[in-house]
């Protein structure tokens, strides 16, 4: 009897998960990682589009990083 009332309390637990469940569970845990970065990069480039847009209206220079757009006049 007491392998009968051990075999109820293992069946209640996640033991019995197969691995499709597993996998199942990876990939939702995979997709939500993926939404949670994605959003973060969208805050992050609202933020910058917004200090720019600042600047602009300030009359401030933005702040660029690289090469420019567009060369200046060099022939003068």
């Amino acid at each position: 009897m007491a392998n009968d009332e051990e075999r109820h309390d293992s069946e209640d637990g996640d033991i019995g998960e197969g691995r499709g469940d597993r996998a199942r569970k990876a990939a939702i845990a995979r997709e939500a990682q993926r939404k949670a970065k994605a959003a973060a990069k969208l805050r992050e480039n609202l933020m910058r589009r917004k200090t720019q847009a600042r600047a602009r209206r300030a009359g401030e220079e933005d702040a660029t990083q690289g090469l420019p757009a567009a060369k200046t006049d060099e022939s003068l």
